[in-house]
């Protein structure tokens, strides 16, 4: 699960496994398999790297 805000600064929680598209429009727009969008205030890069540091726990790897 990835921790982002929302545009009028409230929390969301989503599934990181669910993003099918991030894009920056300027705001971060989020795509998810499902059709659903979500503008958030993080960058497309924090997204991403919240996204791959969840991957990372949950499938336990190991960063060398």
């Amino acid at each position: 699960m990835v921790f982002l805000t929302r545009l009028n600064s409230k929390s969301v929680v989503i599934n990181a496994d669910l993003i099918k598209m991030i894009e920056s429009t300027p705001d971060t727009l989020i795509t998810l398999i499902n059709g659903d969008h979500l503008m958030v205030l993080e960058s497309v890069e924090d997204v991403v790297e919240k996204a791959i540091d969840y991957a990372r726990r949950v499938r336990n790897f190991q960063v060398v």
